[in-house]
């Protein structure tokens, strides 16, 4: 197999009301970079949430005592602590400063989200999208693209550094089950589930450079599973997590 990944580096800022599908298609014309049916199309969970409304401005939070209290001990910033706890449906842990929370979605990760990086300078704040999913299928419906993945950067447990992964899914099926297949020496594979969408994303991060500027990805040449997969379909279900 070979694959081809290609970052988009015109796009401009991104800012509430765009649409994205639009700034992207223009982006991939400017640099010779067609979008077709099997192209994959990779983008930053920041400029679709700009585009979407979902930016705080801190100026506008009034911090709980809860937040002003965690904010005094780790000596942050009290207003960014309760957009954190705003939009967390729960809080798997807090410790040196560091809130991992379970956002709505269901996905657990640092400071539920909430972001600063990238998002318009000033006191302003990104949080992720209301429907990723959604998002991802309106943006490949106006594309006429196979895929999209709306990808964010987490954080892993015991292993260090960011990876790049799918938060929201249209167009593909996100997980691939191997389970019953054989490998190489005709052993049945009884555990393997492979996270098609993530390993796209992980691919993909690779050239979307933050400080480049650099928020979408066309990916070529990758193999999936057309279907009507979903960032959730990542999400491993409580019963069968061992560590929460």
């Amino acid at each position: 197999m070979r694959i081809g990944i290609a970052a988009l580096t015109t796009l401009p800022e991104v800012a509430p009301g765009d649409d994205v599908a639009r700034l992207i298609r223009e982006a991939a014309a400017r640099e010779g970079e067609p979008i077709d049916a099997g192209t994959l199309v990779a983008v930053a969970q920041k400029i679709v949430s700009k585009a979407e409304g979902a930016v705080v401005d801190l100026r506008a939070v009034t911090p709980s005592a809860f937040a002003r209290q965690r904010a005094e001990e780790w000596r942050r910033d009290a207003r960014l602590i309760e957009v954190i706890l705003r939009e967390s449906r729960r809080i798997v842990k807090m410790d040196r400063g560091v809130i991992i929370a379970e956002t709505r979605h269901g996905f657990v990760c640092a400071n539920a989200g909430v972001d600063q990086s990238n998002s318009g300078g000033g006191e302003l704040a990104t949080v992720l999208p209301v429907d990723p999913d959604a998002s991802a299928e309106g943006i490949r419906s106006a594309l006429g693209c196979g895929a999209v993945i709306v990808t964010d950067t987490f954080g892993r447990p015991w292993r260090e550094g960011l990876v790049d992964v799918a938060i929201g899914v249209a167009g593909l099926e996100a997980i691939e089950d191997c389970r019953g297949r054989v490998d190489r020496h005709r052993r049945i594979l009884a555990s393997t589930v492979v996270a098609i969408a993530d390993q796209a994303a992980a691919a993909a991060g690779l050239v979307m450079r933050k400080a480049d500027g650099c928020p979408v990805a066309l990916l070529r040449g990758v193999e999936w599973r057309a279907g009507r997969g979903s960032g959730r379909d990542l999400v491993r279900p409580p019963d069968r997590d061992l560590f929460r």
